[in-house]
């Protein structure tokens, strides 16, 4: 085990360019850390790292042990993590990347009920609008949609991405509500910018018969976050068109309304990422299982699809 240890100092200091971050991680000082890194580094009689006072980089020869060793040990590790749920209740830190609307609402409520039953599991979650990356980052699993597969990462599908538009009942009194989406623009529109690109995001919608057509809304407010266009809608400002996951208890309850009840636009699905090993972490495999169960326990794929009106 002396031998497992100085491999997974090493690879999770080359992961995060940090012995401090690496025991963090590891839950060890980050001088047990460095220590064990120092030790890997006499055995094989190579050095692995350029140290500086700011960042660990790795030498030539560091990344070239990384890219032998990575797979492996995440193999290792996942057989002994494996083998010891056989003999008792799974644990350890849970890591995951979830959108904060989305996590708040919809899979936060789930979480009493699973730790009830794996109350060795730690959850760290992070409630975070972006892409991660599994592996360099350290997390067990992301749910999000439209994530770019990296190899070894596979999603399973929880539910469709649909928009649509959303308004508060007290903005439309004394307004006609729009047949269609072309009508959509007459209103106020609360409008995201997307931080990525910079841009204003218009949707194009569909209908049940396949019919597609713009929604042009005018750029009346502009947000770069969901939950401040709900509320913006809810404090009748105009019209969104929001994911029907972020605003299902608004619509349920009354608070908003759907406007082209019949269209949407369809942003492809919601899914759970997690690495696609044979011998995943129980921790992992609990957590994903849990979530698909729950969402199918809920009909919560059902209930957000805009195709349903």
């Amino acid at each position: 085990m002396q031998t497992l240890a100085k491999l997974e100092a090493f690879v999770q200091s080359a992961r995060h360019g940090s012995f401090s971050e690496a025991a963090r991680r590891l839950s060890l000082t980050p001088a047990a850390v460095s220590r064990n890194v120092a030790l890997l580094e006499r055995d094989l009689g190579v050095r692995l790292f350029h140290r500086s006072t700011r960042r660990l980089t790795l030498t030539e020869a560091g990344e070239r042990f990384r890219l032998a060793v990575a797979g492996p040990l995440d193999g290792i590790q996942a057989a002994i993590a494996g083998a010891a749920a056989e003999g008792g209740e799974p644990g350890g830190t849970l890591k995951i990347s979830l959108p904060p609307t989305f996590g708040l609402d919809h899979v936060l409520p789930l979480l009493p009920g699973f730790l009830a039953r794996h109350p060795r599991i730690r959850p760290e979650w992070h409630f975070e609008n972006r892409q991660v990356d599994l592996a360099a980052e350290g997390y067990d699993a992301a749910i999000g949609g439209g994530f770019d597969l990296a190899p070894g990462i596979v999603a399973r599908t929880l539910a469709p991405a649909h928009l649509v538009a959303v308004v508060s009942p007290g903005y439309l009194q004394g307004r006609a509500p729009p047949a269609d989406p072309a009508g959509l623009g007459a209103l106020d529109g609360i409008v995201m910018r997307s931080l990525q690109t910079g841009r204003i995001r218009h949707w194009t919608l569909r209908d049940a018969a396949g019919l597609e057509m713009p929604a042009l809304l005018r750029e009346t407010l502009v947000f770069n976050d969901p939950a401040a266009m709900r509320e913006a809608a809810l404090l009748g400002l105009g019209v969104a068109m929001l994911a029907v996951p972020d605003v299902l208890g608004a619509l349920e309850s009354g608070r908003l309304v759907r406007l082209a009840p019949r269209w949407y636009a369809d942003a492809g699905r919601i899914s759970v990422y997690f690495a696609s090993r044979s011998l995943l972490p129980a921790k992992t495999r609990l957590f994903v299982d849990w979530l698909a169960s729950a969402f199918r326990a809920q009909r919560l794929a059902e209930r957000f699809a805009g195709s349903l009106g």
